[in-house]
């Protein structure tokens, strides 16, 4: 894992992940003629809201997202997760710290589960039971909130690299001056 880390550090793959997860956020799924809001977006839901979120939908947004979800929402966490991944490998202060690279491998892993609840709630419906709402529910909160960590995780890291450079930079300079 550390070597694929390692990959989606360098440069070109940072900028090919960022801008990818850009058109996936700004460009693909706001666009998705579902007929509603995503459930993905909702901090949680209860099975009332879930039933009535695919309703909203009708038949054609509960096919769309079904399809969405299982092919363009798996790429997407691919794609933000070697972003972060990438971020904080780069940007870790030392090389022993090359694990904090997993915060948003985790993040991605819970988001494919809730992609997975989700796509069964659609393919049942009308038949979705209350445990199955719960349970996409918990992994959309889940996904809520380890989200954050591993986001703020790669800004500080991000920060902290900064900071160190201009640091250095600015070491490099005063001693060329003397």
């Amino acid at each position: 894992m550390k070597s694929y880390f390692a990959f989606a550090a360098q440069t070109w793959m940072l900028a090919t992940t960022f801008v990818l997860t850009l058109v996936f956020v700004l460009g693909v799924f706001p666009f998705l003629p579902v007929g509603g809001e995503l459930l993905d977006y909702k901090p949680s839901y209860s099975h009332e809201e879930a039933m009535a979120a695919m309703e909203e939908y009708g038949n054609r947004g509960r096919r769309v997202y079904a399809w969405a979800s299982p092919t363009l929402d798996t790429l997407f966490p691919l794609v933000y997760v070697s972003f972060f991944a990438g971020l904080i490998y780069r940007c870790r202060p030392t090389e022993r710290f090359w694990w904090l690279a997993f915060a948003p491998v985790a993040a991605g892993i819970v988001d494919l589960a809730e992609n997975a609840q989700i796509t069964l709630m659609l393919i049942q419906y009308p038949d979705v039971s209350p445990g199955q709402a719960a349970a996409a529910s918990a992994f959309t909160q889940l996904k809520a909130l380890v989200g954050p960590v591993y986001q703020f995780m790669a800004l500080a890291l991000l920060v902290l690299a900064s900071g160190r450079w201009l640091v250095r930079r600015s070491r490099r300079s005063s001693s060329g001056d003397s």
